[in-house]
């Protein structure tokens, strides 16, 4: 388990809290989980992985992203399975290219699962591009590979979500 002292620094939730605005920038405004909150249940989650070194920028932010990612998931499902009808949680994915401007988070989550299981680092740019709001050429850096090579992945990535969202 990470040291959570080192990731208590006011550093580490100043920059949890920017990538938690990132995400929630897409979210409809009577989204009923506040940036906070994610923020909190994210850093909860993210102390929880073993073998994470908070001096590691890259995995830090990988993880991050990713367990906000879940947080909203989980949030959007328990939002669906509750007694009274409510409509699917839903984001803005324009940079994605689907014919909606808004699409399932179950199902982008879904989809985002099965594109892991064909290209890892595909996914992992679709976490940090979509969920983390990083620019490509930082996500170049994090990855440690060319920015031409986040920018196919990005293309690929986009095209396969289109076409896994659009049978959904």
């Amino acid at each position: 388990m990470p040291d959570s002292d080192a990731l208590c620094s006011p550093l580490i939730y100043a920059e949890l809290k920017a990538l938690a605005a990132r995400a929630m920038r897409g979210e409809r405004e009577c989204h009923t989980l506040q940036t906070t909150a994610l923020v909190n249940e994210a850093w909860l989650r993210v102390v929880e992985q073993r073998g994470m070194d908070p001096a590691n920028r890259t995995q830090y932010l990988c993880i991050a992203a990713q367990m906000m990612r879940r947080v909203l998931v989980d949030h959007a499902r328990r939002r669906m399975a509750s007694k009274r009808p409510s409509s699917n949680e839903r984001i803005d994915i324009d940079e994605i290219d689907l014919p909606e401007t808004a699409v399932d988070f179950i199902d982008l989550d879904s989809a985002l699962e099965r594109l892991a299981g064909v290209s890892a680092r595909q996914a992992q740019v679709v976490d940090l591009k979509f969920f983390a709001g990083l620019e490509l050429e930082e996500i170049a850096d994090l990855l440690g590979v060319a920015r031409p090579t986040v920018i196919r992945d990005w293309r690929m990535a986009r095209a396969w979500l289109q076409r896994e969202l659009a049978d959904e």
